[in-house]
């Protein structure tokens, strides 16, 4: 058995296509229903399917998973991230842990939490 993908849940679509390329560099790969696969196993589904097939409500900013992202220019996702396009909300403001590594916690304008760390450097 193997993981193929992780689903998150989102508002929007077309506004979470946009912050996953222009963040992240990610792709579509294909569209299908209201799902839409994206390059590194992510899926976005549309609240409004979720909820059709599973009558659940979604809990925005619930904090019980999160998105882990490495990117050497961790700067360059925060100017992305307080250019005004998105609205997001920092759960972690951008700090240097000991040894260097820096992280930054934000939610997606649909209320999904991502950890954005640079890589561990082993010297």
């Amino acid at each position: 058995m193997s993981l193929k993908n992780v689903l998150i849940i989102v508002d929007n679509i077309d506004e979470s296509i946009d912050f996953y390329e222009e963040l992240f560099g990610l792709r579509v790969i294909t569209r299908l229903e209201g799902n839409v696969i994206m390059s590194e196993g992510l899926v976005l589904q549309d609240v409004d399917v979720w909820y059709d097939s599973t009558k659940i409500h979604t809990t925005p900013h619930n904090n019980m998973t999160e998105l882990y992202f490495e990117d050497n220019d961790i700067e360059g996702i925060i100017e992305k991230l307080e250019s005004g396009k998105y609205v997001v909300s920092y759960v972690t403001d951008l700090m240097e842990l000991e040894g260097g590594q820096k992280l930054v916690r934000f939610y997606d304008p649909s209320g999904n939490l991502i950890e954005v760390r640079t890589p561990v450097s082993y010297n």
